[in-house]
Formats: C-alpha cells, structure tokens, sequence
C-alpha cells in the first residue's frame, strides 16, 4: 500500500521528504513534534499519512491552509509536494505555538520549498479564503468545522484525516453543523479515512 501512495513523488521531492524527516527527528527531542512512540515509525505514521492526505484533493486549488500544524503534518509535506506540482500555489500554516513556528520555518528553509507560517490562534486569524483547510490530529471534527468555516473560501473543501472513531464525530458534528461528507478510506489503516468536507453551515 504504501507504494501506491509514494508512486508520484519525485527523486527531488522524496529527497525533500527524506530531509524533513530527519529535521523531525533532530529538533523532537526539544519540542516534542510527534509522540515519542510514533517517533520510530515517523514515515507511515506521519509522512505517508500526509501524502495522502494531500492525494484526497482531486479539486484544483491555489491556497491550501494547515491549521495546527504542530510539526509540520501535513503542513510541510504539502509544501513540499506543491513545489514539484505546482510551485505557484499558495500555501499557509497556522501554529500558534512559537517554538513550533519556528520549527515549520526552518523546515520549510532547509527543504528549500515555500509557504508562510502565521503564528496566531487558529480562531483569531485572518480569514484565508483557501480552497483547501486541513487539520491532523488537533480537534474532533465539530471544533474542525468551525475551525475550517473560518477559513475556506466559498465552496472549499476541509480535508480531515481521522481514526477509527470517524464515524462517531461526524454523527456528533451534525447537531451544529449542516455539511456533507465523503470519506477516503486510509491506504495504511482501513479502520481510518480522510473525510472531505464541504458545504458547511451552521444547524
């Protein structure tokens, strides 16, 4: 399975990926990036999951927004495949955790691709107006949705990957929100999806 998922990338760009990755594991034990467990099986459980993430966007788009990007999943490895598939886009991370900024702009440096970081609260920055709003492993998906409300441009997609209990958040993110979903079943874990979702309004 997780051929398929690398069968697109690049020689330059799984040169990029390679290098986040150790970035990754050079900077966690400073800031604890990723869990210390998922530490050892950092590909699959970060990278890989992040390229499908990316892979679940059929829709072309020129802003995709990462909100909570923590270190850099997906954030960064959207950054990275954007620069080999379409170098024009806008991309933008949204941490508001300063050393974790920090972390997301030298990653982005040393992998020589471009996106901007804005260090603020998720809820208190500017609306984007992205085509694209994705999140991993920051919030159930009611607070995801509102999160994503804020920033999607009319007739966006917020992609969402999600564990086993998917099918329980969004039963509970319909008593506030009107929206519809189409689940992408995970590559590396089919109790997993990434839920696409879109037409989002208040219940």
């Amino acid at each position: 399975m997780t051929d398929s998922i690398l069968d697109s990338v690049s020689r330059e760009t799984s040169e990029r990926l390679n290098l986040f990755e150790a970035l990754v594991r050079k900077w966690n034990p400073a800031i604890n990036l990723v869990s210390r467990n998922s530490l050892a099986d950092l590909r699959e459980r970060h990278i890989l999951d992040s390229i499908q993430t990316y892979q679940a966007v059929k829709e072309p788009f020129d802003h995709w927004v990462d909100i909570g990007s923590g270190g850099g999943f997906p954030g960064v490895v959207i950054a990275i495949l954007s620069a080999e598939m379409s170098p024009s886009r806008d991309i933008t991370l949204i941490e508001s955790d300063a050393r974790k900024a920090t972390f997301l702009r030298a990653a982005l440096r040393e992998t020589g691709v471009s996106a901007t970081v804005l260090t603020e609260r998720i809820e208190r920055a500017v609306p984007q107006k992205a085509q694209v709003v994705s999140a991993r492993a920051l919030a159930d998906l009611t607070d995801l949705i509102g999160y994503a409300e804020r920033h999607l441009a009319p007739g966006g997609v917020g992609i969402f990957p999600k564990g086993a209990t998917w099918r329980d958040e969004v039963e509970a993110a319909k008593s506030e929100w009107n929206f519809s979903t189409q689940v992408v079943t995970s590559l590396l874990d089919p109790n997993a999806a990434i839920l696409r979702i879109t037409g989002v309004s208040r219940a």
